[in-house]
């Protein structure tokens, strides 16, 4: 039997700034749903870890990485097994993604919100990367779920224009921008290739569902 097929066992639901948000398990797999929309889960982390594995080979000095979106924490996990990675920033906006990481799921990221090369910000990221003035070398995206199919509507600002202008500013010459996406999206793989002159697109089948897409900049 596959794990999707087990008996759903909810764990925990929470009421949030932006709506309902669950924690759910089925086996030993967990998923997260918000306002009843399937977010994430640990099935299969292999297009979480490629958002940065990719990223990473190609940047010759990835000494500051920024994670947006902790997710399940397979993204910052990659990362951290990098050792040219002095500092990872992960930004996540919701307080019980936060907590969820630290106490059921801490065994499925091991305990990488702990690292000490880890740094955790509690906040927007489509705020934060207009506010702050560090730049990074490589900014990897897991925000909702992708340019095409968001959750929340505020996030579509990270999408457009403005948005790719403001992670660019962010970028450190040489640097490496990705972003996670449930859909294929051609229109923006052409935002991309406007705004940086070339993108990588890598197809990521899954178990379940639909393939995964990440898209590269540099």
């Amino acid at each position: 039997m596959n794990d999707i097929d087990l008996p759903l066992e909810i764990i925990e639901r929470a009421v949030t700034p932006r709506g309902e948000i669950q924690l759910q398990r089925r086996g030993d797999q967990f998923e997260i749903i918000s306002n009843g929309t399937f977010l994430m889960a640990t099935y299969n982390g292999e297009s979480e870890r490629l958002l940065v594995r990719r990223a990473l080979e190609l940047v010759s000095s990835p000494d500051k990485v920024l994670i947006g979106g902790l997710g399940v924490g397979f993204t910052l996990q990659e990362a951290l097994l990098d050792p040219r990675v002095q500092e990872a920033t992960v930004v996540e906006i919701e307080a019980k993604v936060i907590e969820w990481n630290r106490t059921v799921m801490v065994h499925v990221n091991g305990y990488t919100l702990e690292h000490p090369r880890t740094r955790l910000v509690h906040a927007d990221l489509v705020s934060w990367i207009r506010e702050t003035a560090e730049s990074f070398d490589l900014i990897c995206l897991d925000i909702d779920n992708g340019p095409d199919w968001k959750v929340f509507d505020g996030n579509a600002s990270l999408y457009d224009e403005a948005g790719l202008a403001a992670l660019q500013n962010r970028l450190r010459p040489g640097g490496c921008l990705s972003f996670w996406s449930a859909t294929p999206s051609p229109e923006f793989a052409r935002q991309l290739q406007e705004a940086f002159g070339n993108v990588e697109i890598r197809e990521v089948p899954q178990t379940h569902g639909d393939p995964d897409f990440i898209f590269y900049v540099r």
